[in-house]
């Protein structure tokens, strides 16, 4: 009897095995159930970015107003009776800020000087007189 019943116990174990850690067991299926979930999120961002990859190819089939944007954003064309400006800063030194006195984050006190900044600082140096 005690044998039986030691047999039956370690059968109860490798069942127990197979179903928690075997091949097909709870860990491959909670791994599995992961993947699926990962799985159908990349599909719905797919499923968006061909929604909107249809949108834009009836667009470009139907109107004029997508194929003229693309062309103005991407090949950067003009119409003809339109003028182009290209705004292109001065020696590259200004990064887009103005020469102006009062721009700046020094803005009206010239560095806690008095001086005029228009004031060129090398005209009042005088070269040293021969005797």
């Amino acid at each position: 009897m005690r044998g039986l019943l030691l047999v039956l116990l370690i059968l109860l174990a490798l069942l127990q095995y197979k179903l928690w850690l075997g091949e097909g067991g709870f860990t491959d299926v909670k791994r599995l159930e992961q993947k699926v979930t990962e799985q159908e999120q990349e599909n719905a961002l797919l499923q968006q970015r061909n929604l909107e990859l249809e949108a834009e190819v009836a667009d470009l089939r139907e109107g004029v107003e997508a194929i003229e944007e693309r062309a103005r954003s991407e090949l950067g064309m003009i119409k003809e009776e339109e003028e182009f400006f290209l705004v292109v800063p001065d020696d590259g030194q200004n990064n887009g800020q103005s020469d102006g006195p009062n721009d700046g984050p020094n803005a009206g006190s010239n560095g806690g000087s008095n001086e005029d900044p228009n004031k060129d600082p090398n005209k009042d140096i005088k070269p040293d007189e021969e005797n």
